[in-house]
């Protein structure tokens, strides 16, 4: 007992010094602060320091709570707090069970404090072997229960993912609404390049532009007609992420826990040198959403990048779920290269988006991806054995590979985006997951047949989506898949036209008929919609109007001959030659400024004209290119091929501004409503919070308020 006694009074010694310090001013006998923020704090600060440090030691190898050695090895988690003391962490954990949040030694008011949950796993453990906190702001303490969960000591990762909560029971709602009595379905339309040939006249490349739209969502939020997703993200924390990009990714996370719905499911994956699944698939209620924000909280920075393994985790999450939601994404997060795969193993260089290493990269990169979301990897498998979930990549900053990020996107049909400067990171997942958070189709197949004898199709530029051609040119098959809200895809049909002089008397001819099949989220019915007749007049001689070029269809031959001069410019970058690549993107932008839909002002063109001028920019130079060049030309490429929205360096403030201001918004970007509003929304809240900002060195993020 007397040693006990003792080893309590060396801890607790320096808490009652022999004499008062010499030269103590007034203000000597108040408690002392928790951080120095004077010349005289800090002088009391140093001097305080010094009376402790003949204790240090023994505090150091004691509990100061149970007076227990901590010495390394005896199989107990220890926690140091920021005022520097160590306790074995279940005895500070218990005392915070208790709403004690100060140091039991100094009494210092901390700014982390350990927690314990029930869902926490293995990577709550650093590589020193003690136990990580959840950072959290001083008004954040207040939402904290006073009477926390139950503390546990931290999981092991299981085997197998099968541990995804389970989906809500299905509760059909016999309340009639707007939508349910008259359902809105997708709408086609077409617009033939010329309205009309002459009847002795023939034409082998006739395009014909065909696009469908997706229905809007309900505006009776009740009656929100999207489907939940399962959401994984793979999050880069290697130690390049150290700091402010990590701290602004926390709030981006955040920011898409939040904007979930209850029937939502979210899973988090970290990755550095290694991979953890460090949340597992959750719903987003109240409390998932509360459990989910302490997760990435714990989240701290250090290793190297290893992008496959987080890849491969965040798909085993995916495949080894019980239960499925009707939609499954993969968002992956990286400021860095893979320095554990393919030729960047062998270099390990850490330079900006090199030539030579992204030539490489991306091809090794894609032999090492789980087949599931690199559907080219399933050698002896069925083509449709394994579904593929979309991967949206996302490079932060400028020293990602930004030619891996964008092969590992395309390859699995999701969007590359570049994330040139870090602050703009959660409106860039703010536009991610407004449109992933709005799919009203799915199963999209857009249906064009010969609708005359001679009338052939001939070719569907249909960029990555896959297009098919059958029964010698009389049927065209085009496979979209998913569609959100409100968002439409164009596609140029090219036909060959035959004279109709065989036909006497024939004043019109019919081109194409239209149709498309899709599954509507809410009933998991499939829908078939068909469009007009495709129809061109045939005069025995042409007027002036009738040789003028449809808009539409001139605008959509604009963005096309763009995208392929963008693409043609960057491989010229590739080799080297940026004198060729500004001159083809030179001469691009003179013919597209001479175009008819140019000259009448069209919103698209405009903006195509923007997209050349600052590609050249960027291909000023080597440096320039290597820099940022690179990333911006594979981000655009990304868009335009799949025909949806990405963030293009720090493009998402113009898309907020075109998308309140153009009535054409849609068209110009890509981008939908629910993107645009999501956008706002994410805007919106960073002005608050920077209008409110008190500079706290550990924030990360809001934590929802706890149940009442």
């Amino acid at each position: 007992m007397s040693g006990s006694w003792s080893k309590l009074q060396k801890a607790l010694s320096f808490r009652q010094p022999k004499s008062p310090p010499e030269n103590a001013s007034s203000d000597a006998k108040s408690p002392p602060s928790t951080r120095p923020s004077s010349a005289a704090s800090s002088s009391t600060f140093s001097r305080f320091t010094r009376s402790f440090s003949s204790t240090s030691r023994s505090s150091k190898r004691t509990c100061a709570i149970c007076l227990g050695s901590m010495k390394a090895g005896n199989g107990q988690a220890i926690f140091t707090a920021e005022c520097a003391h160590s306790f074995h962490f279940s005895c500070i954990a218990n005392s915070v069970k208790h709403g004690n949040y100060l140091c039991p030694i100094c009494r210092c008011k901390w700014k982390e404090i350990p927690l314990m949950s029930s869902f926490s796993t293995d990577v709550n453990t650093n590589n020193a072997g003690r136990t990580r906190v959840s950072p959290l702001e001083d008004n954040y303490l207040d939402n904290i229960p006073r009477v926390p969960p139950p503390v546990s000591l931290p999981l092991p990762e299981p085997l197998h993912f099968s541990d995804d909560e389970h989906l809500p029971s299905i509760i059909v709602d016999q309340t009639p609404s707007p939508s349910t009595v008259h359902p809105e379905t997708a709408v086609l339309k077409a617009f033939p390049e010329y309205s009309a040939v002459a009847a002795s006249g023939s034409m082998s490349r006739f395009a014909v532009l065909v696009g469908v739209r997706a229905p809007p969502l309900a505006d009776d939020v009740r009656h929100q007609e999207r489907a939940p997703i399962d959401l994984v993200t793979v999050l880069d924390i290697s130690g390049s992420m150290a700091g402010s990009k990590l701290t602004l990714l926390k709030q981006a996370v955040c920011f898409v826990i939040d904007n979930l719905g209850p029937s939502d499911r979210l899973s988090i994956v970290t990755f550095s040198s290694g991979a953890q699944r460090n949340f597992p698939l959750r719903r987003m209620t109240e409390q998932g959403r509360r459990e989910a924000a302490l997760a990435v909280n714990a989240i701290s920075a250090n290793g190297g990048t290893n992008i496959v393994e987080g890849l491969k985790k965040g798909v085993r999450v995916l495949e080894e779920r019980r239960e499925r939601n009707p939609v499954a994404s993969i968002v992956l997060l990286s400021d860095g290269r893979d320095t554990y795969n393919g030729d960047n193993a062998n270099q390990r260089r850490s330079p900006r988006n090199r030539r030579s290493s992204n030539a490489i990269s991306g091809p090794d990169f894609l032999n090492l991806l789980p087949s599931s979301i690199c559907p080219r990897n399933r050698e002896g498998l069925a083509a449709g054995q394994l579904p593929t979930f979309h991967v949206h990549t996302f490079g932060f900053g400028l020293d990602h590979d930004s030619s891996a990020m964008h092969a590992i996107s395309d390859a699995s049909g999701g969007t590359f985006s570049f994330i040139e400067t870090v602050g703009t990171v959660q409106d860039a997942f703010a536009m991610c997951i407004g449109g992933l958070l709005s799919v009203v189709v799915q199963e999209l197949k857009l249906t064009v047949r010969s609708a005359s004898r001679g009338v052939e199709i001939g070719s569907i530029p249909s960029g990555r989506y896959a297009s098919e051609i059958s029964e010698q040119g009389k049927q065209g098959v085009i496979n979209i898949g998913n569609l959100y809200a409100d968002e439409e895809k164009e596609f140029l049909i090219y036909l060959s036209v035959p004279s109709a002089e065989m036909e006497q008397g024939a004043t019109k001819t019919s081109l194409l008929q239209i149709t498309c099949s899709y599954k509507n989220t809410t009933s998991e019915e499939m829908v078939s919609v068909e469009g007009e007749t495709v129809e061109i007049r045939r005069p025995p001689v042409l007027s002036p109007t009738d040789v003028v070029i449809s808009r539409e269809v001139d605008r959509q031959i604009n963005r096309l001959a763009v995208a392929e001069t963008i693409a043609e410019a960057q491989q010229l970058a590739e080799m080297g030659n940026l004198e060729a690549a500004q001159a083809a993107l030179t001469n691009r932008r003179a013919t597209l400024l001479s175009s008819v839909s140019a000259q009448a002002g069209d919103a698209l063109c405009s903006w195509l004209d923007m997209e050349l001028t600052e590609v050249r920019e960027r291909m000023v130079s080597r440096e320039r290119y290597e820099q940022t060049g690179r990333a911006y030309v594979l981000s655009g490429l990304s868009s335009h091929s799949w025909q949806r929205a990405t963030t293009r360096g720090d493009t998402t403030s113009q898309i907020l501004l075109q998308g309140s201001s153009s009535s054409n918004s849609g068209a110009t970007m890509y981008e939908t409503p629910s993107m645009v509003s999501m956008i706002s929304k994410s805007q919106n809240l960073s002005l608050v919070n920077r209008a409110e900002q008190v500079p706290r060195p550990n924030k990360s993020c809001n934590l929802p308020p706890p149940p009442s």
